[in-house]
């Protein structure tokens, strides 16, 4: 029992820490790209935070296998470094003693990755395109910033504004630029309003300005003085939701699809939970360390056998989206690979440890016979 509460405690104390660590990392990773892509005006300024947030919530399965498979080999890492795991050797403790308190561990943490790749990933994918196309669509709106020229996301037209305020919609020294069959019209307003007429199209009413209205190169140009001009921003049918795709359609629906990309989709999202489990497996060997050799080269083995893993795991769900393969368990001998790996470790430094010499006595009566 003691043996077990104290293992236990230190993997969950361990997980909280790696799990801090590894989100943060990630965390500045993706708030750095996100900066970039909204420099160069691939998604809204204001818009990045919340398309974080929906980042974060479906890359949590991802974050929550790593947290488990490194909280097992630091923990159990430490534990041989420090003589700790010969003393519960010692005492009659084999290595697949540590099986079950670290599934009981695992198990838990495993449920949460069900849940979040069956339900709360396809959610937060299809919200984050949402949001992202609805901010993108309405980069209209909010692009009156005071001093800036701002160009249209259809690109034919540009807006330029002294002052405005958010609160009251008005603005003063208004500057549009509209390009239309060759044709460029340049607007000039003293002052405006940004408003929403009876049909839901966002408008900007323009007060005491004129319009100049030509083709570029041609010193033909009408001049138009007015009192008050409607420049339509955006239309209200205007916003459209994003195409639904493999990522972000239910689970139920994917189970009874046709479509190899969805049957990819399933094998990646059912196959999530048992990495995780079979990881947790795979750590308590891959745990191992020799304190008297001095180096950790288990940490090395570790994160050969988790890139591999994962590899396998892209392969097949690449050709399970392909139609190489034609069903969704094809991404099962991945996980039956891996899981052989695991039980053949555990058996290998669980056997009795014998003495150099005996190993090669027993090796030369074997050629000799």
């Amino acid at each position: 029992m003691l043996f077990q509460k104290s293992l236990s405690r230190e993997l969950t104390y361990t997980s909280i820490g790696v799990f801090s660590v590894l989100f943060a990392i990630l965390l500045s990773t993706q708030t750095i790209n996100m900066l970039g892509r909204a420099a160069q005006g691939l998604i809204a300024s204001n818009a990045i935070f919340a398309l974080i947030g929906f980042w974060s919530i479906g890359f949590f399965p991802v974050l929550m296998i790593l947290t488990i498979f490194v909280s097992v080999i630091v923990v159990l890492t430490r534990m041989s470094r420090e003589q700790e795991m010969a003393v519960w050797m010692a005492s009659g403790k084999s290595l697949t003693d540590w099986i079950a308190p670290v599934m009981r561990f695992a198990l838990p943490l495993c449920l949460l990755i069900a849940a979040g790749t069956t339900i709360v990933e396809p959610w937060a994918t299809q919200r984050s395109k949402e949001y992202a196309e609805t901010m993108k669509q309405r980069e209209d709106m909010t692009a009156l910033s005071p001093g800036i020229f701002k160009e249209s996301q259809s690109g034919d037209r540009v807006y330029f504004i002294e002052s405005y305020s958010v609160l009251s919609g008005a603005t003063r020294n208004v500057f549009v630029q509209v390009t239309r069959n060759g044709e460029v019209s340049s607007i000039f307003a003293k002052e405006g309003q940004v408003s929403t007429d009876e049909e839901g199209n966002r408008i900007l009413i323009l007060q005491d300005g004129r319009r100049y209205t030509g083709e570029p190169g041609n010193g033909n140009f009408e001049v138009l003085e007015f009192k008050r001009y409607t420049v339509k921003i955006t239309e209200a049918g205007q916003l459209a939701r994003p195409t639904i795709d493999s990522e972000s359609r239910p689970t139920l629906e994917l189970l009874g699809s046709s479509n190899p990309a969805d049957k990819a989709e399933l094998a990646w999202r059912l196959s999530l939970p048992l990495c995780g489990l079979i990881l947790a497996l795979l750590a308590i060997p891959l745990s191992h360390y020799n304190p008297r050799s001095g180096h950790a080269y288990n940490l090395i083995f570790a994160l050969g056998a988790y890139l591999l893993y994962q590899n396998l795991l892209w392969l097949l769900r690449d050709s399970i989206s392909s139609g190489k393969i034609p069903t969704a368990l094809g991404i099962l001998p991945a996980h039956l690979f891996m899981l052989a790996l695991a039980l053949l470790l555990l058996h290998y430094h669980n056997r009795p440890a014998r003495p150099m010499l005996q190993r090669l006595k027993n090796l030369l009566r074997r050629q000799s016979a």
